[in-house]
């Protein structure tokens, strides 16, 4: 591991020592990677390396000869290839996922999620197959469970669940009913999936999810499905295809909500913020504006902030995506502004009440207030232990600990060995 974090670190030194030599700030180089300067920053100090593709792109930008990132030299590579960097490479990349790895589930539950999202025949269950009504509520029960951030039971449960799906439109076919319920659960998948960073799977789950979403012919379970899409196209940092992708949607669905369902109304309404993630993660301040105004014309008509609201869209959701977007923007002011009120807010569901102080504490460290930071984490943490331990919270933690270069919050440092990523 102690070679790992060496060679972490060279390689984040060659990437400053090239940006200095060409008299480039961060965010200049970020800029022209499309990232925010944070990204650039991390690098520099030795975090996120692992990121093959990262690094070539930063390579390129810099002029750096890819041998002096770890990297196959460029006349060398083979894309379609996974075996075109060298041996030390993959090592290191290995080596740093597996340092980086969420240490609240067990990695044979991950391999029995991901061997139900593959191909092949259904096993059948060894007692009876539920009726109809009895998957409802287990599908109802693994969303409520990542409402209240319960990652780990999560996992457990999703496998057997996909397998009696399966097995239950395997005895009946063409059944919209099933295919919707299927589609969900395939939903479930990819969002926990995203949340633990695997973004390989989650593609396999995302998949999974838009076939059995169109075989099902429901508006609702279709519109949930793109917005899963659009978070992994986000993720992978194609936000103009999320956002496309979002905005083309929404319009087949929007008008006469006071004619709609809640059910309609919840699914169109978190397609909506999933377009305001995407396009404030890519820049767009005008597309993020008109989704932000879109759904708030749609939570006038969902019941406000109720602990049942379906899929957990509501007003207060709505706020807390206009927090997330000012974030990205990098106006910490104005988030901490639209923070304020909702601090004192009653949010039920436990996930959402992590966002908000995970986000707060995300506009503090942009302002260099680690302290403030820190005891905005471990509110968060106090609401969804789970959902601090995931690795894009995780490496915010270490962030803030390495900037902390004087070690004036012993308890932040503290806190970040016990995430498993000390400074």
């Amino acid at each position: 591991m102690a070679e790992v974090q060496n060679e972490a670190r060279r390689i984040g030194e060659v990437i400053r020592k090239a940006r200095v030599v060409q008299r480039r700030s961060q965010k200049d180089v970020a800029a022209a990677l499309g990232y925010h300067q944070s990204k650039v920053s991390r690098l520099e100090g030795g975090r996120g390396t692992e990121d093959i593709r990262m690094l070539r792109e930063i390579a390129q930008v810099l002029d750096i000869p890819p041998p002096h990132l770890g990297l196959a030299a460029a006349s060398d590579a083979r894309p379609a290839d996974p075996e075109t960097e060298d041996m030390h490479r993959r090592t290191f990349l290995a080596a740093g996922i597996a340092a980086l790895a969420t240490p609240t589930t067990s990695r044979a539950a991950h391999q029995d999620l991901v061997r139900s999202l593959l191909p092949g025949a259904v096993h059948a269950p060894s007692e009876s197959a539920p009726d109809i009504q009895n998957l409802r509520d287990q599908v109802a029960g693994v969303r409520r469970l990542f409402c209240t951030c319960d990652y780990a039971q999560l996992e457990g449960t999703l496998p057997d669940l996909i397998g009696q799906l399966r097995q239950a439109i395997s005895d009946a076919p063409g059944s919209s009913d099933l295919s919707g319920l299927l589609a969900t659960a395939y939903q479930t998948s990819a969002s926990l999936l995203l949340k633990q960073s695997d973004q390989g799977n989650a593609w396999l789950a995302v998949g999974r999810a838009m076939a059995e979403a169109e075989r099902s012919g429901n508006p609702v379970v279709l519109a949930s499905s793109v917005r899963v899409h659009a978070h992994a196209l986000a993720r992978d940092s194609h936000t103009t295809q999320a956002v496309t992708l979002v905005r083309h949607t929404a319009d087949q669905l929007t008008g006469s909500y006071d004619q709609r369902s809640p059910k309609y109304l919840g699914a169109l309404g978190l397609l909506l913020l999933r377009g305001v993630t995407a396009a404030s993660s890519g820049g767009d301040r005008a597309a993020t504006q008109d989704f932000l105004t879109e759904a708030h014309e749609v939570a006038r008509y969902v019941a406000l902030d109720s602990s049942d609201a379906w899929a957990n869209f509501s007003p207060t959701n709505v706020s807390l995506h206009a927090l997330s977007a000012a974030v990205a923007f990098g106006d910490a002011g104005v988030a901490l502004e639209t923070a304020r009120p909702l601090m004192r807010r009653h949010i039920p569901v436990p996930e959402r009440r992590a966002a908000l102080w995970i986000e707060a504490a995300r506009a503090y460290s942009q302002q260099g207030r680690l302290a403030d930071g820190y005891q905005a984490l471990r509110i968060a943490e106090s609401c969804a232990a789970q959902d601090v331990r995931r690795p894009a919270v995780r490496e915010m933690v270490a962030d803030m600990a390495a900037r902390d270069r004087r070690r004036t919050l012993p308890d932040l440092h503290r806190f970040s060995r016990q995430l498993g990523v000390p400074a």
